[in-house]
């Protein structure tokens, strides 16, 4: 696919470690992490990668991959320790160092603000429920912007807001670990009224281009249109249609409109210049069995392949969201990247199980190009192994085997059959 831009993913938490270097501040991940119970094997991300150390190995890495673009995230409680005040001018001068050295190589630095590591200290102050905390997102990414925009072009705001709604306020499977049903719904409104804010912050400093990435899902009905259009309206057009058609779906209105104010949708409808699409797999819905707070229940997905996470490979899947969201939101759908897409697999360095699962997932995307989607770029999650969340270290997704013993990277087969596909598109 000639001019389309191949990239790979990470995410700070994940990778960087030294939690407590260079005047770093809590995470509700660290405190969440630190926590007995709440991660697979008592994991924690003080280390992960080591990536704040061994950033420059890992630059080489993704130069010999042969990708345009690197994705990653930016620490807010290394950039201000509280979530508010002065900027930690260490924090901050890592990424400045990481951005220099992508571009040193070739490389598109396209950094995402927030990907799940709120400040503990604004976590205190009741996080993402509290509507000042997108009001001081808005100040943080003004500062990142100050002092890398003149050298990434390119931000994005939020990482799948639905899923840290939902399993760090709604579920309390993620940090922070609060169980809130449909009372978590405040959390949404102000995750996208801090992307608003922060777009408007951004293009102030002058970014060429804002970004969202939402996690999305093809909704499959088992036997219930009406659980499978809720769900569709919970995890999808919760995100998707405030930020392109400046409104949220009515039935979620009883729980959001007590925290809606004036312009705030006109400001989360600030214009975006291309929404990041995070796909692994269609979600299939039936009614509720047991009586609860939600009109639906999500039932298991037979008769397709299985990632070492028990998610069904379904590339179709991806096509169908992709002409979905065409259908679906016409000429306000701006230009799409695939942000993130990729697998777990328990295999080691010889990876055929992630080889055709990137193969079938781009010829997915194919697909949607040839039936009019603007697709523009492509994504794999991830670069390394890493700390997988709740998972710990038992989810390997990495084109670079990662040995947490020694930090020792490895490529993956499937690493050599990117370096192919981007090769190919360098070429054309």
């Amino acid at each position: 696919m000639a001019g389309f831009l191949y990239g790979a993913s990470t995410a700070s938490y994940q990778i960087e470690g030294a939690a407590r270097e260079d005047g770093r501040g809590p995470s509700i991940w660290d405190t969440f992490a630190h926590t007995p119970g709440r991660v697979r094997n008592g994991d924690t991300g003080d280390v992960a990668c080591d990536h704040y150390h061994r950033w420059a190995e890992d630059v080489a890495l993704l130069a010999d991959l042969g990708v345009g673009a690197y994705r990653f995230s930016i620490a807010w409680p290394r950039v201000q320790p509280t979530g508010a005040g002065a900027v930690n001018d260490k924090g901050l001068g890592f990424y400045d160092r990481l951005v220099d050295g992508l571009l040193e190589r070739g490389i598109e630095p396209v950094p995402t603000l927030f990907h799940w590591d709120l400040p503990q200290a604004l976590e205190d102050e009741g996080g993402w429920l509290n509507r000042e905390t997108a009001y001081r997102f808005a100040e943080y990414a003004g500062h990142v912007a100050a002092r890398l925009g003149d050298r990434v072009g390119r931000f994005i705001t939020l990482n799948e807001p639905v899923v840290h709604m939902a399993q760090g306020y709604a579920w309390g499977t993620h940090a922070p670990g609060r169980q809130l049903g449909l009372g978590a719904l405040p959390v949404a409104h102000h995750q996208l009224l801090g992307h608003g804010l922060a777009v408007r912050a951004l293009r102030a400093a002058g970014a060429r281009e804002v970004w969202i990435t939402n996690n999305c899902t093809p909704v499959w009905s088992a036997g219930d249109e009406t659980a499978a259009l809720v769900y569709d309206g919970f995890h999808n057009r919760l995100f998707n249609d405030p930020v392109l058609s400046g409104s949220y779906p009515d039935f979620l209105m009883g729980g959001l409109a007590p925290h809606i104010q004036d312009g705030d949708l006109d400001i989360i409808r600030t214009p975006i210049d291309a929404l990041g699409v995070n796909y692994y797999n269609p979600t299939l819905v039936g009614p509720a069995t047991e009586e609860g707070d939600l009109p639906f229940e999500i039932r298991p997905i037979e008769g397709y392949p299985a990632t070492a996470f028990g998610w069904p490979v379904v590339p179709a899947g991806l096509t169908e969201l992709l002409t979905g969201l065409r259908q679906t939101y016409g000429d306000a759908l701006p230009p799409i990247y695939i942000t993130e897409n990729g697998c777990s697999t328990e295999e080691g360095v010889a990876d055929t199980f992630r080889i055709d699962y990137l193969k079938s997932h781009l010829d997915a995307v194919r697909a949607a190009i040839e039936a009019g989607v603007d697709v523009r770029g492509y994504f794999v999650w991830s670069l390394l192994d890493n700390f997988e969340w709740a998972e710990g270290y038992s989810q390997r997704f990495g084109l670079v085997h990662v040995d947490f013993d020694t930090q020792e990277r490895t490529p993956r087969d499937s690493y050599r059959w990117l370096q192919a596909q981007c090769a190919k598109t360098s070429n054309s």
